[in-house]
């Protein structure tokens, strides 16, 4: 068994004990394989074993690595999880199923634009500067109930929220703030929880986990 399988295996058994410890029914968050940076060699042991959720940060990277892998297995589900520049959407559109960082007007336009252009509908998730910090991604908290409105009026599939929270000792704190404005915005999944901080995640019902290193292993 290849190690990367290995490794998911080891998660899932992680994630599903904390579920018990929790007593939380029904609830089945899906492992995003974060492969950015990594060959699809090192990547295809996963695909055979069935997994079918990958996230990629850069929008080249993906085209090369995936769009012949995608032709041929119509399961993958391929999330953008990394910031998108507008002149790579058109891109984007073409090849992913999820876009997790969408925090802009001029975005959510163009995205709309690039959609109609033909015919498909991404899932999309906005994504939140929980932290309010300078150097990082995300909309503020002050401005997403606008926002949110503005990507109603684009018809856009917005299915949650999106974070990357500081990395500081107060995780639980971001994740208990980020449930709480999905739950007030009606939305039902909730994009949050890395490979240091999944295990917090999961206590605020995270629904889907962008797990990169703890799967296939530190980037060179």
């Amino acid at each position: 068994m290849h190690t990367t399988v290995k490794n998911l295996l080891n998660l899932e058994k992680n994630i599903q004990s904390k579920i018990n410890n929790l007593n939380y029914s029904d609830y089945n968050p899906k492992i995003i394989a974060v492969s950015k940076t990594f060959k699809i060699n090192h990547i295809n042991p996963l695909i055979k074993y069935g997994h079918i959720h990958f996230g990629e940060n850069k929008v080249q990277e993906a085209i090369e690595k995936w769009t012949d892998v995608k032709l041929n297995n119509d399961k993958i589900k391929l999330h953008m999880i990394g910031k998108l520049q507008t002149n790579k959407v058109k891109f984007a559109v073409k090849l992913f199923d999820y876009i997790h960082s969408l925090d802009n007007e001029k975005l959510a336009k163009k995205i709309s634009d690039e959609q109609k252009k033909i015919n498909k509908s991404l899932k999309l998730f906005i994504q939140i500067n929980i932290g309010s910090e300078d150097q990082k991604s995300g909309i503020n908290l002050k401005d997403v109930y606008p926002f949110v409105n503005y990507c109603k009026d684009l018809d856009l599939d917005i299915i949650g929220t999106m974070c990357i929270p500081p990395d500081d000792d107060n995780q639980n704190l971001y994740f208990s703030k980020m449930q709480k404005i999905n739950s007030e915005l009606n939305y039902t999944e909730l994009s949050m929880g890395m490979s240091n901080d999944y295990l917090n995640a999961l206590e605020f019902k995270t629904s889907f986990l962008r797990v990169g290193s703890k799967i296939f292993g530190a980037r060179s």
